[in-house]
């Protein structure tokens, strides 16, 4: 699911205060265009999976209606290994979505190793090592952006970096959109 652009750029804004507090050393920044709220995380598809996989998604975004959403605060994940904003709003649909999505894509056979409680969260830094970010939550934990009707599920390919080159960001591209709601 993606925010809107100007939500990417109201954390963006927060973002780029963070790199100067104490703990923010040594992270790797997520780029904005890559920001979303990631439902269901499936990893490798194979390409004859697609069809089925767009086909039950357009069912579960048809069967949910929009709701409100804002990203508001954050944590942590892995002991400061990763930074994450959070969310607020309509958190029972939005999280009623990720089960249909995460559903989706079990019935059309995509392998999907264990089931985790749904926590929505943009991951905005990385780190190898555990670090201490308390400065940093604490940064995001005073933030709030505008709120916005989300109205489409997105189906995202992850094209990782390839050059070798450090600091590469993984490209993001919607694969598949689809309505929410019975407009859809």
């Amino acid at each position: 699911m993606l925010p809107p652009d100007e939500v990417r750029r109201e954390l963006g804004a927060v973002v780029d205060e963070l790199r100067g507090l104490p703990g923010a050393d040594g992270m790797r920044w997520t780029g904005r265009a890559g920001w979303h709220f990631t439902l269901a995380f499936y990893g490798e598809v194979d390409d004859d999976l697609v069809p089925e996989l767009s086909a039950r998604l357009a069912r579960a975004a048809h069967r949910t209606e929009p709701f409100s959403l804002a990203v508001r605060g954050g944590g942590q994940f892995g002991h400061g290994k990763a930074l994450w904003a959070g969310a607020e709003g309509d958190l029972a649909t939005l999280r009623l979505l990720a089960e249909r999505a995460e559903a989706a894509a079990r019935k059309a056979g995509v392998a999907m190793g264990e089931h985790r409680r749904y926590k929505a969260h943009v991951t905005v830094a990385r780190s190898r090592e555990a670090r201490d970010v308390r400065a940093c939550l604490d940064a995001l934990n005073a933030f709030v952006s505008r709120t916005w009707t989300v109205d489409e599920l997105a189906l995202v390919r992850s094209n990782l970096p390839t050059s070798g080159v450090p600091g590469e960001q993984p490209r993001y591209e919607a694969v598949g959109r689809w309505a929410l709601g019975s407009a859809g």
